[in-house]
């Protein structure tokens, strides 16, 4: 049925706005404009639904998330925001009496940072997790999801010893001629096999369940990377039995294949760019070039100011990029890679100056993260007119790590959001959840302040880079729908788009930026069915 929402601030377009808008059937704005224009274009059997005077924008849109690994965070022991290894402890030890799991069933947790910690400075190591437990095995990811600590029964089982040799890519560190029970990108395969298949309906309830914080915190679409290598069809079968059954969120799929091969099978079953429906549709090959900032993986063209034993690991050499980013163009696949290092990026710069022909970039291919940076690079994405996809809220925690990292110098060009606007690079939002939780407004504070969720520094760091809330929040809904070809339908509110809106608590165009965090999601709306409302 129909619903005219009427006595609202609904925005449009930089400093535009109209008071009502009109629902259609078929979940599309049929019109918007004053109360009295669009009353006339009612046939007096709408729902009605009056916005008491607030604030309404288009449903946001999250350009790089992980939906299903949100629901298995939010279902595995919480570790984020943990201030002490005494605390992990402690999470963990009644994380196993409450929830008594079964013998050889393995403890997953997620979220912890090192930085965080009060007690002692320092990554996680097997020791720590043997005092939760040596019976059961333990492996507890790190926020960024590029290192995992495990204990030394989970070592025992996955048959881990001094000898094994990492996966290309990988690390498993060693101190002393002992194991510590770190272990590093692509060598955490190598212990996370021991975490057995979920079944399809588990899978779905993960789903609905990341769907649901979802529709809470105004996200009606997400760019996810799930599908993935390993048993890819069976999380492919739970998202589609979920959006056949209950579509509440418009899903996007950035598939990870890292290896031509098993990327080669994928294409062979027909997956490409642009298969599938408005809730379900296949997006761009997700790649991983490297790792993350926080655990000193990111790949780096000089080495760690704070440790120059290392420059990071580049997880795919750019021979392999090269090869994976040719094979997804000439299938007619979009790419989206992750890159946080300056070598990173510039690895996949290069890639894409060998398939880009005339400064055209017709897949729409992206980098991911896009964090430390100088300008030439900057610049360099305006050749080829390639996409970033970036996560403000990041700033909550690196600004805190990224001088020590890599030097005042390049930290002072890196994060550069604005700088990326101002060039006319296409730039869209997300948060990477759950390395960050899935909530827009944080991530909208952290653009406009570029202050951390405490409200530090005080005039933000490098407030250059500072974009304005009209800036933001297009980069969160209109650019974030061009990553994905949907700018036609989605990203405004405007007649004939699909009718995906959020309601606002509060005025989030003319708040002081400083309250943006107050700002509270009080209804969404997804193909013109309200899929949350606040109490």
């Amino acid at each position: 049925m129909s619903t005219l929402i009427y006595n609202a601030n609904i925005y449009v377009q930089r400093g535009v706005f109209v008071q009502a808008l009109l629902v259609g059937d078929d979940g599309k704005i049929a019109a918007v404009g004053t109360e009295e224009e669009v009353r006339a274009a009612c046939t007096g059997n709408e729902n009605l639904y009056d916005a008491q005077g607030r604030t309404i924008v288009p449903g946001f849109n999250d350009s790089h998330q992980h939906l299903f690994n949100t629901g298995i965070a939010l279902a595995a022991v919480r570790l984020q925001g943990v201030t002490s290894i005494a605390e992990v402890i402690e999470r963990g030890r009644r994380y196993i009496e409450e929830n008594q799991p079964q013998p050889g069933e393995v403890i997953h947790g997620m979220g912890w940072n090192q930085d965080y910690f009060t007690d002692e400075h320092r990554l996680l190591t097997r020791h720590d997790l043997d005092k939760i437990s040596t019976d059961y095995p333990i492996i507890f990811d790190r926020a960024c999801g590029h290192i995992l600590t495990c204990n030394t029964k989970a070592l025992e089982m996955a048959g881990v010893t001094v000898d094994t040799v990492p996966n290309a890519g990988g690390a498993i560190d060693q101190e002393n001629g002992e194991l510590t029970g770190v272990v590093r990108e692509n060598a955490r395969a190598q212990v996370r096999c021991l975490m057995s298949e979920r079944s399809i309906e588990t899978k779905k309830r993960l789903i609905r369940t990341a769907m649901k914080h979802a529709n809470e915190t105004g996200v009606t679409s997400v760019q996810t990377c799930d599908v993935r290598m390993g048993d890819w069809e069976s999380t492919l079968e739970a998202y589609n039995q979920v959006l056949a059954e209950t579509p509440t969120v418009r899903v996007y799929h950035q598939f990870s294949f890292m290896e031509p091969n098993a990327f080669q099978e994928f294409l062979d079953k027909g997956y490409r760019t642009g298969v599938g429906n408005d809730f379900n549709r296949f997006g761009p090959l997700k790649l991983f070039v490297d790792g993350s900032l926080g655990a000193r993986t990111a790949y780096m063209r000089e080495p760690y100011a704070d440790d120059s034993s290392t420059r990071g690991i580049a997880t795919l050499t750019p021979e392999e990029i090269d090869t994976l980013v040719g094979m997804a163009v000439k299938n007619n696949c979009g790419v989206a890679v992750h890159a946080i290092g300056d070598a990173a990026i510039e690895n996949v710069l290069n890639a894409y100056d060998k398939v880009c022909e005339n400064g055209e970039n017709p897949l729409r291919l992206g980098i991911i993260h896009v964090q430390i940076t100088d300008r030439p690079l900057l610049e360099r994405f305006t050749k080829n007119d390639i996409l970033a996809l970036v996560q403000p809220i990041f700033l909550h925690y690196d600004t805190a790590i990224v001088e020590d990292r890599v030097g005042k110098d390049l930290a002072a060009t890196s994060y550069a959001f604005k700088t990326l606007m101002d060039l006319g690079v296409h730039t869209s939002y997300g948060t990477d959840s759950p390395v960050e939780d899935m909530d827009p407004i944080a991530n909208l504070y952290c653009a406009v302040t570029r202050k951390n969720l405490r409200g530090e520094p005080a005039g933000g760091w490098h407030p250059e880079e500072c974009v304005d809330i009209y800036s933001a929040v297009d980069a969160y809904t209109i650019e974030s729908a061009y990553a994905s070809f949907d700018e036609k339908v989605k990203g405004r509110l405007m007649k004939g788009y699909l009718a995906d809106l959020v309601v606002l608590s509060d005025n989030i165009f003319t708040i002081n930026p400083d309250d943006i965090l107050k700002v509270k999601v009080d209804a969404t709306m997804v193909n013109g069915n309200f899929v949350f409302q606040r109490n």
